[in-house]
């Protein structure tokens, strides 16, 4: 089997799950492949997601690695037996960068969805109008036809959570709500557009507001997406220099706990609403 040039986010993490049983049972690469008949460059291109096992070998190769995590194999067999689906996000493959499509398949694998942005609404509950403006402001600025791909693509993202699919809840600092890309009146239409979103009972949104004394000290914009069980819980950080994801233990112990800290400073969905509209009103005495 010829290995994979560009593996998908779910294989790359299949692998690197793959590669965390090997190494909590205190075996090498090579050991590994001598129990289950597979070489040393097979073992670390299978946990670079480079190359597809089948449900049988990963069953063999958790029985050899003392894996007694019924729960977690199955996961891992489902993601096995899923490979042949093509998501929507391949449909870009060439035209965008990798982290976008990352980014969208990270969000389809998720049970539910929770999000933390400091610098602009979050894009899931962006309007297209606002997304324009937010790909506008890129330095060096990118072509038009670069912010209406990027916007497309992003408007295409929010379908789950549109339909309801998947619950989602995004806790939003006042300074994104204050933000303005594109002046007021884009602006404004964002915030009515968020607190009819609030309204919706697959949606929560709360506000974090500047006045909160006691807040954890995360200066990245992140989403933590539930897995089918917690140990496939995944994070994805967003930055002016892209995104980083992130699946180790203890880095999703620090996401759950920073999400429960600010789950508990944050102001509840009724008052955020009144704390938008108030926003909201004062950009729309701004438009003239």
């Amino acid at each position: 089997m010829a290995a994979r040039t560009n593996p998908t986010l779910r294989q790359r993490r299949l692998g690197a799950e793959l590669r965390r049983m090997r190494e909590q049972a205190g075996f090498g690469g090579s050991q590994l492949g001598r129990a289950v008949g597979m070489s040393p460059a097979q073992v670390t291109q299978m946990e670079a997601g480079k190359i597809g096992i089948s449900v049988d070998r990963l069953r063999t190769i958790a029985a050899t690695c003392m894996c007694i995590n019924d729960s977690l194999i199955d996961a891992l067999a489902d993601m096995i037996t899923e490979r042949a689906k093509v998501g929507w996000w391949e449909e870009y493959r060439g035209t965008l960068a990798a982290d976008f499509l990352d980014v969208a398949e990270f969000e389809s694998q998720a049970t539910k969805l929770s999000t933390y942005t400091m610098t602009f609404i979050p894009g899931l509950l962006q309007t297209g109008s606002y997304a324009s403006a937010v790909f506008a402001q890129t330095f060096p600025p990118l072509p038009r036809h670069e912010v209406d791909l990027r916007t497309a693509f992003r408007m295409q993202r929010q379908r789950a959570i549109r339909s309801g699919s998947v619950p989602y809840s995004a806790f939003v600092h006042e300074a994104a709500l204050r933000m303005q890309f594109s002046g007021p009146i884009v602006l404004a239409e964002q915030l009515g557009a968020l607190i009819e979103d609030s309204e919706q009972p697959s949606i929560s949104v709360r506000v974090v507001p500047f006045d909160i004394a006691a807040m954890p000290s995360s200066s990245d914009n992140f989403t933590y997406a539930e897995g089918p069980i917690p140990e496939l819980d995944g994070a994805q950080t967003d930055t002016g220099l892209g995104c980083r994801l992130f699946d180790a233990p203890a880095h999703m112990a620090r996401f759950r706990s920073l999400l429960a800290q600010i789950a508990s400073a944050a102001l509840s969905e009724e008052e955020s609403r009144d704390f938008v509209r108030s926003i909201k009103k004062e950009m729309e005495s701004k438009r003239g």
